[in-house]
């Protein structure tokens, strides 16, 4: 599964794309989520979206 699939469960929206980057959104968060499109992630950005999401790691992997 794509990894804006997975915040996509825990309740964020698409707002639009901006070149190769969704950007997601979750009503009640002052956040957005910018997700590359890309075939894989560097662990320090897939990191920082869990995060910045506001769930766990844990909560990420159930998720998949």
């Amino acid at each position: 599964m794509k990894t804006a699939g997975v915040f996509q469960k825990a309740g964020w929206q698409v707002l639009g794309q901006v070149g190769s980057h969704l950007v997601l959104v979750k009503p009640g968060v002052r956040v957005n989520l910018s997700v590359p499109q890309h075939k894989e992630l560097s662990v320090g950005t897939l990191r920082a979206l869990i995060r910045n999401s506001g769930i766990t790691v844990e909560s990420f992997l159930e998720l998949l």
